[in-house]
């Protein structure tokens, strides 16, 4: 019987497969693997451009352990940004959604910080919407197209709204990793033209769900930064942006009148 590779055997056939993070990757894998077989079949899984987080079923996101499957948005590190603000922005009780939650890493994070809060989520994918009910309250998950979703009991009354939409402009979604654009639903990646079609809708509702003061903070490229302040502006929201140059990421906050 061949013996167990080793970490550093596993993570140099991950390396030549073109795994950036190998060594990670490596000690994810090989904790999840029960049997030898079990790591013989990760490993191959991996190596075929599965992402790492479907193959072993979570995610690490904000110090979390993420819930994840196969056809589900898998949340990114720089996201962690957006969690952050809307984390620094929520108070005890007030009411949080996170709105295009996927797997609704947003919302557990953010339950997580604030335990007093009440945190809601919703997606328009039925597949990201039973994931996201096992990572936050069933109850408060629900399924629709942004608002629509929403119980309307909570128009008002949101204190924190938290958007992780798609951003990604229609003709660059070829240019993205194999593993994202092979592996989650063009629904969450795909944002139009120039990348911020689901944002305009978000935010022409926004003011009317959020509660007098009440931040919304949602995450976008570098390059569409000014267009989503003028576009957050002319729907009545105060903006700035945030950025984090280790996380690589940038937010758009936004506080209602």
């Amino acid at each position: 019987m061949p013996a167990m590779p080793t970490p550093a055997e596993v993570a140099a056939r991950l390396r030549a497969a073109g795994c950036v993070f190998a060594e990670d990757e490596a000690a994810i894998i090989m904790e999840a693997a029960a049997t030898d077989a079990e790591l013989a079949s990760l490993i191959d899984r991996r190596v075929a451009g599965e992402p790492v987080e479907v193959i072993v079923g979570w995610a690490e996101f904000a110090g979390l352990r993420v819930a994840v499957e196969s056809g589900v948005f898998v949340p990114r590190r720089r996201t962690e940004l957006l969690a952050r603000e809307a984390i620094a922005a929520a108070r005890p009780g007030c009411v949080v959604v996170d709105l295009c939650c996927g797997s609704g890493a947003i919302g557990a994070a953010l339950a997580a910080s604030v335990p007093s809060a009440e945190v809601f989520a919703a997606d328009v994918d039925p597949a990201a919407v039973r994931v996201a009910r096992r990572n936050l309250p069933a109850e408060r998950v629900f399924e629709g197209d942004l608002f629509a979703a929403l119980p309307s009991e909570l128009r008002g009354r949101v204190a924190v709204l938290a958007v992780n939409a798609p951003y990604v402009p229609t003709d660059e979604i070829r240019l993205m990793p194999p593993e994202a654009r092979e592996s989650e639903p063009l629904i969450t990646l795909d944002g139009g033209g120039d990348g911020l079609d689901v944002h305009r809708r978000i935010a022409a509702h926004a003011v009317e769900w959020l509660a007098p003061g009440g931040t919304l903070v949602i995450e976008v490229a570098e390059r569409q930064v000014e267009a989503a302040l003028e576009l957050f502006a002319v729907n009545g929201l105060r903006a700035r942006t945030v950025t984090d140059d280790e996380l690589d990421a940038t937010v758009v906050v936004g506080i209602a009148p």
